[in-house]
This record gives structure tokens, sequence and C-alpha cells, in this order.
């Protein structure tokens, strides 16, 4: 029997260090404790579950002045660790978290991790409200406890407001310098355009209220198709985490995002060595406003779980699970669910005979992002996997790099590296790219790319002889001949050593022996610049005249290879003419 209902928005909170992402989601929990008896919030697997009753009390003046009428079950907030956790909030074609809240410090705008927060959030296609936390830390505010922002606003001075205004408008501006239109909330006109930012201290609690009705009426009016579930199916979910909790053995942290799970259920998930299928011996949640992460505490055994939840999962072999893997319960339809696990990661998980750069993660969620990264920055990937970065990953860079040395590297993010393989890349010189942040990678990978082609470029570029035009400067003849030495202004152009010149005539001169520049000799001179130079045959009177012009004597066929590299093209044509004039 079909049983359709609308599941709870899941809410992912992300932020940059220090700027209030825990206590903002401890205010909220500790705001629902308030309103309600001990217990009455389920609190999961590093998710806080709170009931839509409390919601409406909480906020019943504002529903009643945006007119909104709340008929999810409640809010669903997942409490991660850091922006890899949400990457492994995963499913095909984006996040299973519906919506999320961006925390950032009012008193300092967007830092490094909300940079990354906003692409993470891009990559997975979730839409997002800003909560810009810490307004108590704006000079001379006056803290109203838990009252709405629009109600504290009133009571503060004017002085303090365009303090505020001041700090929101700036927000504003980094918002669109990362390709945002973001307003306040009750200045926004079009909420399917405009990122919305609510004024909150997770501190006074002040702005709350306003931050989880908007949650809640924005992911129910825009979303509502996708929060419609069938109770009665069977789970469908992801591995947040895999970890070892004594007494249980090896288990997983998992959202649930559609249907139900049950106790003996056969489920199937990712492992290292391809697909694991297991049946559940315990289904557990923690108590009642406890973390999963406190593993002193007693589980609570349950028989089923419904989704929107998050649950831990005792069953044997999970050992080799991985976070980030799709969760599905089979009944009676493994082939079908097999088959739509294998198509989640077939994107992810990839090995391809072309060549590109080789990506190691420690999950799958951290994996899809920096692929889906590198993909966006038109960098090709031969092999994305799951794991330690072996001697196989390195010698496999090493056979890309012969073809082509910006792809021989490997990313390596959260993740080991064996010694053999460290030995293996300090002989073969690949570099590893190490890091726990996704885009310090990108950062790291680009800089090295961009030094290395400037190297190339200056490698390729040494066997040309670049166009320069010299005027001989009068008077400052040093030495007629044996080498002659001249005091010259270049006029276009750059000379170097060993560079061969010619006269207007077009008749070669001699090499460039040397170039002094304040009595101290230099590698080149440029536009501008007034140097002495040494000429091998150069002959004062003869092949050079005071007054006159040099040229660099640049063979025929680099003139018109040169065009993409050098900017004065009409000194190109000047000194082609000349050399054309000359064969006639």
């Amino acid at each position: 029997m079909i049983k359709i209902t609308l599941r709870s928005p899941i809410v992912a909170v992300l932020g940059h260090v220090d700027h209030g992402k825990t206590l903002l989601l401890d205010r909220i929990r500790g705001t629902s404790v308030a309103e309600r008896e001990a217990g009455a919030i389920t609190q999961h697997v590093g998710a806080s579950f709170i009931p839509i009753e409390v919601i409406k009390k909480k906020c019943a003046d504002l529903i009643k002045k945006y007119k909104f009428e709340l008929t999810i079950p409640g809010l669903l907030f997942i409490d991660t660790p850091g922006h890899e956790a949400f990457t492994n909030l995963r499913k095909r074609g984006g996040s299973i978290a519906d919506i999320a809240i961006l925390v950032i410090d009012i008193t300092q705008g967007i830092q490094p991790q909300t940079k990354e927060a906003i692409e993470i959030l891009k990559i997975n296609k979730v839409p997002f409200i800003v909560a810009a936390n810490k307004i108590d830390l704006i000079n001379g505010w006056l803290p109203k406890e838990n009252k709405c922002f629009l109600d504290t606003s009133q009571e503060q001075r004017q002085h303090v407001i365009d303090l505020l205004e001041q700090k929101i408008y700036e927000l504003i501006a980094q918002l669109s310098e990362e390709g945002f239109n973001a307003e306040r909330f009750d200045r926004v006109k079009d909420f399917t355009k405009e990122v919305i930012i609510i004024p909150v201290s997770a501190k006074t609690g002040e702005g709350i209220q306003e931050l989880l009705l908007f949650v809640s009426g924005l992911a129910q009016k825009f979303m509502k198709k996708k929060l419609e579930i069938d109770l009665e199916k069977p789970a469908k979910g992801n591995v947040l985490e895999v970890k070892e909790v004594q007494g249980l053995g090896m288990t997983i942290d998992a959202i649930i995002y559609e249907g139900c799970i049950k106790k003996g259920d056969e489920i199937a998930l990712i492992g290292k060595n391809g697909i694991i299928k297991t049946k559940i011996r315990a289904l557990l949640l923690p108590q009642p406003l406890e973390e999963i992460r406190e593993t002193k505490k007693k589980f609570k055994t349950v028989e089923k779980v419904y989704a929107a939840a998050g649950l831990k999962i005792a069953a044997p072999g999970l050992e080799n699970a991985l976070a980030g893997s799709p969760l599905r319960v089979i009944r009676g339809n493994e082939q079908e669910v097999i088959k739509e696990i294998k198509a989640e990661v077939e994107d992810v998980i990839i090995e391809k005979e072309s060549l590109g750069i080789i990506i190691k993660a420690d999950a799958l969620g951290s994996l899809e992002a920096l692929v889906k990264l590198f993909e966006q920055l038109k960098v090709p990937v031969k092999k994305a996997d799951v794991g330690v970065v072996t001697k196989k990953d390195v010698l496999e860079a090493a056979s890309v790099k012969k073809e082509n040395p910006l792809l021989g590297v490997i990313i390596a993010f959260n993740t080991q590296i064996n010694d053999d393989a460290k030995e293996e890349a300090e002989k073969e010189e690949i570099p590893i790219f190490e890091s726990k942040v996704i885009y310090k990678l990108e950062e790291d990978y680009l800089e090295w790319k961009k030094k290395k082609e400037e190297e190339e470029k200056e490698k390729k570029l040494e066997k040309y002889v670049f166009p320069a035009k010299l005027k001989v400067l009068p008077g400052f003849v040093f030495r007629a001949s044996k080498p002659a030495i001249i005091g010259v202004e270049v006029i276009s152009g750059v000379i170097k050593p060993k560079y061969p010149l010619m006269n207007e005539k077009g008749s070669p001169v001699g090499k460039i022996l040397g170039i002094q520049s304040k009595n101290q000799a230099v590698g080149k001179a440029e536009k501008g610049e007034k140097v002495a130079i040494s000429i091998d045959n150069g002959v004062v009177g003869r092949n050079i005249k005071e007054g006159g012009f040099l040229y660099t004597n640049v063979p025929y066929e680099q003139l018109y290879e040169l065009i993409e590299f050098f900017e004065d093209q009409e000194l190109i044509k000047e000194i082609r003419k000349i050399k054309e004039r000359c064969k006639k």
C-alpha cells in the first residue's frame, strides 16, 4: 500500500571555523528543549530532529505575519564536523541535503573556508540561507535574549543599526563576487532568485526564530515534490561515517532520506573491494540530546526507522565500507539495487585508458567533489578512487608524465601515502599534492601547473632569437672593433648575449658577446634601457653607424613562429622587410 507523506527537510549547516556553527546548532537544539520536555527531540547520527510543533510554537507570531502554513514533520539538522563530511551526504546528481545554512560571522565576512563551503554547495546544487551570526558583537548592540530579529532591531540605537546595515551590505557585496544576488530576508522580492540573509546571534538566540521559520517555509514551498516519499518503500540513504564501536564492532552512521529501514533488513553499499551485502543486526539511536560521537553513553535499540533520519547500523562485514557510499535496503530487488548503487558511483570511481591526473581520497563524497572540481578546471582525470596512495598509483602517474608532464601528478585528499609510493614518487619525480582542504589542492596544483608552464615556455623560447631594434648612441663608441663596444638604446624588443645582429641594410654585423648596465654584466636588456654591448665582428664606421639602427638577425622561419609570443607585430614586419629586401 502506497503511503505518501512529506518527510522532514534535511538541513546541513556549514561555515568557516569559529564563525559559530556549533553554537548555532546548540542554540537551535536548546530552544527546542526549552519548548518541550526532555526527550522530545530525537538526536541521531550527528543529526537533530526539531518537531514542527516546536517550530510552530516558537515562531507563532512570525507564521501569522508571513502567512506560512507549515505541513512538514519538522527539520532534520545535520551536524557535520567539516565540509568534507558534508560532501559524504551525496547521491547521484547532487546532495541528500535539501537546504543548507551557511554561517558567516557578520563582523568578519566571507573567509577562505566560507568560500570553500560556497563552492561545495554549488557543486552539490544545494540552495542555502545565510545566517549572519554574531550580531551581538556589533559595537553598542543591546542583546534581547531569544527575540525575533525584527523586534530586537527596533530596540537598538540608530548608530548601531547603521553599523549593522553597513556589515550586511558588505556581505551582500562579497556574495555578489561569489556569483549570488543576496538581500536581508525582509527585503527579498523573489525567493527563487535571491539568497536570503538572516542576522542572528547564536549566543543570545536573537534571530533564531526567523532562521527556523524561513528554513522550514522555503524548503516546504519550493521542495514539496522532493519531500514527498512513500514510507513503506525500502529505504535509501547514505553512509556518513564508518567507525568501530566497543561492543558493536564496525558500524556505519547513515542518513536515510527515503522509505523505511528495519532490523533484519538486508542492505547493500559500496566497499573498498566492490558491493557489500549484509543483514542488519541492530538499528541504534543515541539517547536524546547525545551526540553519536559520545560513545560512553548507551544507544537506544529500535526495530525500524523512517525517513528522514540519522541512525547507526550494526551489521557483519562492514570493515571495508566506504564513507559517502549509497545505502540501499534489499527487499526482493537485489539486481535492481546493485545496478542503482553502481550507477551512483560510476561517475566518481574512475579508471580510464586516456591521459589524466590521479585522485585518491578518504571517502566517496570527497572523491566526487574533487573529480567535479578538476573537470570544471578542464583537467582530465585518468583514475579516481578511495584509499591510500600506492606504488601502483605512482607508476601510473609516471606513465602519464612521459606523454604529458602537466598531468603526471597525484592528488591526495585526507588519505595516507604508502612508504613505497613515497620512494617511487621521489625517484620518478612525481608531485603528490596532499591536503585536508579540497580547495587547497586546487590552488596548489594550479600554482604548480602555472610554474611548470612558464618553465616550459622559457625552455621552448630559448631556441628563438627575439626581435629587437637598437639605436646606436652617438658619442658612446668605447671601442671601434675587435670587439666593437658601443652604447645603445633598446627601442623595442629584447636582446641577450649570443643574439646575432644585422644593420639597416640587412648585412650581418656579428653576435652580442656581452651586455653591461651601470658597469655590471646583465643577462638581457629590454625596451627603454640604455646599455653597452660588445659585438664580435662589428666595426664602427663600416657595418655600424653612430646614430644608426641595428636589429636582431632573427632567422626567417622564426619570424612566423614568434607571432604568437611577441607583442610588437610591427617590429616583426620591419625585420621581415629588411630580410626580404636583402634577398633581392
